[in-house]
């Protein structure tokens, strides 16, 4: 089990760093374009929130062709796992956003 709990920590650390490194140096690219790096800067975490996930769990295909063959092979305790690696990522990419929203704005 405790692969399982590496894995899940690692997705969520892995969404974690997708969206705080993205929307960082999203922003700088943005200041060197002459536009305003600080609200761009909470669009990119929002909008980088899905990608996160995508990089986090190591691409949609293999989680979801995991999902399907387990759900149709009566192996729930692996579906369950996969759904944890899912949630984790999400949970991994929203407090980036978080993160990054409090920084910019200084609201939750």
């Amino acid at each position: 089990m405790g692969g399982f709990w590496s894995t899940t920590v690692l997705d969520f650390f892995i969404a974690l760093g997708v969206v705080l490194g993205g929307s960082l140096l999203g922003g700088i690219g943005y200041l060197f374009g002459d536009e305003p790096p600080m609200s761009k800067m909470v669009y990119l975490a929002d909008q980088l929130k899905i990608w996160a996930m995508v990089a986090a769990i190591g691409g949609t295909f293999d989680a979801i062709r995991a999902f399907e063959i387990n759900l149709l092979g009566g192996q729930l305790e692996e579906v369950a796992q996969q759904l944890v690696f899912i949630f984790s990522s999400f949970i991994g990419a929203h407090t980036g956003y978080l993160l990054i929203r409090w920084l910019i704005q200084g609201d939750w």
